[in-house]
């Protein structure tokens, strides 16, 4: 880690983490420890889980929202999306559960957004050589990037990185429908209907062995591949 996220500030109070949670017992008070000392106002949409993540969320100090049965990851992101703009929320920072990602490239990814007026700010691991991820699985990953940028008429380096800063006026046009990680093509799609202004902004993904097995695997790389061709 080159740097330790700094205490909120009080404009940060307009701004609400959304959490998709699913069976992360093991990892999310930890997650949630470090985000609340810099964002005060997380939610964790439990999506069904089975092993108690919900309370220790709660317990942590997020607000959580619960199906009762696992709808998968775009349906959790929408009612977190949903949640936030009731509550005023002029940002929205998406955030992994399972401790891939960064609070202070959050933390960057706001301030640029406030400071050039830009709507989305899109975190990207390959625009810098912090992210270690394997040969192949860079391959896969930017092959995806690709097809994305070829279906969705946008100019991404990093297509399927779930850390993203969306402004208001951007959140209202996201309406998702798919459950599976297509969830991740489709938000793109949606967010670059706006119009509105983006950027992307070099972020690191952390592999442990425990995000590895809940999903940031080669194999789960390869079915994001799939999704893409036979969406």
């Amino acid at each position: 880690m080159d740097s330790a996220p700094v205490a909120s500030k009080r404009h940060d109070l307009d701004v609400w983490v959304v959490i998709p949670l699913y069976n992360e017992a093991s990892v999310i008070g930890g997650v949630l420890a470090d985000l609340l000392r810099v964002f005060p106002q997380v939610v964790c949409i439990d999506d069904g889980s089975r092993d108690g993540s919900g309370a220790i969320a709660r317990a942590a100090g997020a607000r959580v929202v619960n199906h009762p049965i696992n709808l998968g990851q775009g349906a959790a992101l929408q009612t977190g999306f949903a949640y936030a703009l009731e509550r005023g929320a002029k940002y929205v920072v998406t955030f992994d559960a399972d401790g891939q990602h960064r609070v202070v490239d959050a933390q960057a990814m706001l301030q640029r957004a406030r400071d050039e007026d830009l709507a989305i700010v899109f975190g990207s691991r390959f625009l810098d050589d912090r992210t270690q991820a394997g040969f192949l699985k860079k391959v896969v990953l930017k092959t995806a990037v690709v097809v994305t940028n070829w279906t969705t008429r946008t100019r991404l380096t990093d297509a399927h990185n779930g850390l993203r800063v969306i402004r208001e006026d951007a959140v209202r046009g996201i309406h998702l429908r798919q459950d599976r990680m297509a969830h991740g093509t489709e938000i793109v799609v949606q967010l670059g209907r706006t119009g509105l202004p983006y950027a992307e902004e070099p972020v690191e993904v952390i592999y442990s062995e425990y995000s590895k097995a809940k999903g940031q695997s080669l194999l789960n790389s390869v079915n994001i591949l799939i999704d893409l061709i036979i969406r």
